[in-house]
């Protein structure tokens, strides 16, 4: 999924090796290791087809506004499941979990470049709200926030 072109169009441009796919494994791994949230992957019921990823992170991103302590909830989805509404499916069920998770006063943050309509419309969905813009490698992002 992470090679594909298409699917990391809007995330970093850059079709992942796989070693850059076994890197990301990890850091999904030590996210639950450390932090006792991370990843889960999504898969379609009735096959058990591998669908994609979401789940929360906090990657220490140098990004402006500061996403420091603000859980960040991200998916991403195989070619094949695009436009079928898993990616809202998975989210509200990330969001399901957060709440009975995290402390109810903790705000959830987002990153989606502005011309990914298809997340955009996803993150308003699910009950975020646009927040602000920033900058992430040199790249514009508009983030997205709400509370648990």
């Amino acid at each position: 999924m992470w090679a594909d072109p298409e699917v990391v169009r809007h995330i970093s441009g850059v079709p992942s090796s796989r070693e850059q796919s076994w890197s990301r494994i990890l850091r999904y791994s030590g996210h639950w290791t450390l932090l006792h949230y991370g990843y889960w992957l999504v898969e379609e019921r009735e096959s058990g087809r591998f669908v994609g990823e979401v789940g929360f992170a906090d990657y220490h991103r140098v990004i402006q506004p500061s996403l420091n302590g603000i859980p960040e909830l991200g998916w991403v989805l195989a070619r094949h499941a695009h436009g079928k509404g898993y990616a809202t499916e998975a989210v509200r069920a990330s969001l399901d979990w957060a709440k009975t998770h995290f402390a109810p006063s903790t705000q959830i943050a987002c990153m989606i470049t502005p011309e990914n309509v298809t997340s955009v419309r996803v993150a308003d969905k699910c009950g975020f709200r646009f927040w602000q813009h920033g900058c992430y490698q040199d790249k514009p992002v508009s983030l997205y926030i709400r509370d648990v």
